[in-house]
């Protein structure tokens, strides 16, 4: 099926389903709608940073902090976060941890995201249409790519509270 063709659910600003329409109707018409963000990190608190292919519908090519994605209609927010971590990073059999939901509302979106983190020692196995590039990336390292490199601006916030909220993680981003 085309990605395009997938059917999503529109939402309101209480997050209650509006509507449903297909990914390219929610896109062309900015409309809210669900997502999912996973911080995956290891037990040394390296984070996975991967970068995005050239050929995503948002964001191309740019580098994130977080897997995850749209939301499917009628999906919940965690079935979200396990199908993407599986179909992303080949990450399976772990429950994310649910740690708050958020609203994002700038450039390539308008979404109510609920985000996770997970703890993984497995391997990765990268989605060869979605992820052109991932590691795990200690602290220190990831506040120098994100003064240097283009990341996604939705998970860039979202990995920002997320470290606030967490400051035994040991995060100084602002």
């Amino acid at each position: 099926m085309d990605p395009g063709d997938e059917l999503v659910d529109v939402v309101d600003e209480d997050d209650r389903v509006i509507e449903t329409v297909t990914r390219r109707e929610m896109r062309a018409r900015g409309l809210l709608h669900r997502c999912t963000y996973v911080i995956v990190r290891n037990s040394r608190e390296d984070i996975y940073v991967h970068k995005r292919t050239d050929t995503k519908d948002v964001y191309p090519g740019m580098y994130d902090v977080t897997a995850g994605g749209v939301c499917a209609a009628g999906e919940s927010y965690g079935e979200g976060a396990a199908r993407e971590l599986e179909e992303e990073l080949g990450i399976f059999g772990v429950a994310p941890r649910f740690c708050f939901k958020h609203r994002y509302d700038g450039p390539g979106g308008r979404v109510w995201g609920a985000v996770y983190d997970v703890e993984w020692e497995g391997p990765i196995r990268h989605q060869p249409e979605e992820v052109a590039w991932g590691a795990f990336v200690q602290l220190d390292e990831l506040e120098g790519m994100l003064r240097e490199r283009e990341f996604c601006p939705d998970g860039r916030e979202v990995f920002q509270r997320w470290l606030r909220e967490n400051p035994e993680r040991g995060g100084r981003l602002d």
